[in-house]
C-alpha cells in the first residue's frame, strides 16, 4: 500500500507517509480516530510554494487531494523552522490531529482540530487552530510575495476547495503534521 499511496503524491516521501500511516494506526487502535479510513499528511519540510498537503482515501488506495498549504506567520517564510504549541504564538504545531466538527467563522467555513500528540499540538483547541481557506493560498500569493501568505498557525488551503476538502476529512479523521524536528520524532507517543 505505501509504495502505490507514494506514486500518487509526487513531492511527499515514502519515510513521512511510512511515519503517518504509522502514528494513524496506533491511534486508531487507542480509539481516538473514528475514519481510520482517511489520512491527511503535511510535510511542513516541503517550502509553502509547492503542494505539501495530501490526502489519501486508504480503504481505496487513491489520493483525494495533493494542496498548497499555508503555515503560522512565526513559523518560518518560504520554509517553516520554528514549531510551537503555546497560545499566541502564531506558530504552526507538529504532531497527530483528528478533525472534529466545523463552523462559519472569522475564516469562513472551518474544521476544528483536536491535538492528540501531548507537548506538541495537544493545546490546537485552545488556539483555535483549525483548517480553512484563506486567500493568501494561491499561485498570486507566491508570484507576488515569493511564498505563500501566512496564518496564525493554522493549516489554511486555497479558498476554492476549502469546502470540499473540510467535508472530505471532518468528523474523526486523523491528519498529521510533519517535519524532521528531533524532540518530536524522539518524544512523539505516536511514532513510539
Amino acid at each position: 500500500m505505501l509504495g502505490s499511496l507514494a506514486q500518487q503524491a509526487p513531492g511527499l516521501s515514502t519515510q513521512v507517509l511510512s511515519l503517518a500511516l504509522k502514528a494513524v494506526h496506533k491511534a486508531a487502535q487507542k480509539g481516538l480516530v473514528k475514519r481510520d479510513n482517511l489520512l491527511t499528511v503535511i510535510d511542513y519540510s516541503i517550502p509553502s510554494t509547492q503542494p505539501r498537503l495530501f490526502v489519501f482515501d486508504l480503504a481505496s488506495k487513491r489520493l483525494l487531494f495533493r494542496e498548497l498549504c499555508a503555515h503560522g506567520k512565526n513559523s518560518g517564510d518560504v520554509k517553516t523552522q520554528f514549531f510551537s504549541n503555546d497560545p499566541g504564538s502564531l506558530a504552526t504545531s507538529l504532531g497527530l490531529y483528528v478533525t472534529e466538527d466545523t463552523y462559519y467563522g472569522h475564516n469562513g467555513y472551518s474544521l476544528r482540530l483536536k491535538g492528540l500528540d501531548a507537548g506538541f499540538n495537544d493545546l490546537a483547541l485552545d488556539r483555535a487552530i483549525v483548517v480553512h481557506g484563506a486567500a493568501y493560498v494561491s499561485q498570486e500569493a507566491i508570484k507576488a510575495l515569493g511564498r505563500l501568505g501566512r496564518s496564525w498557525g493554522c493549516p489554511a488551503v486555497r479558498p476554492e476547495i476549502a469546502q470540499k476538502l473540510i467535508d472530505s476529512i471532518r468528523g474523526g479523521s486523523a491528519i498529521f503534521a510533519y517535519y524532521p524536528e528531533k524532540d518530536w520524532l524522539d518524544h512523539s507517543a505516536f511514532l513510539h
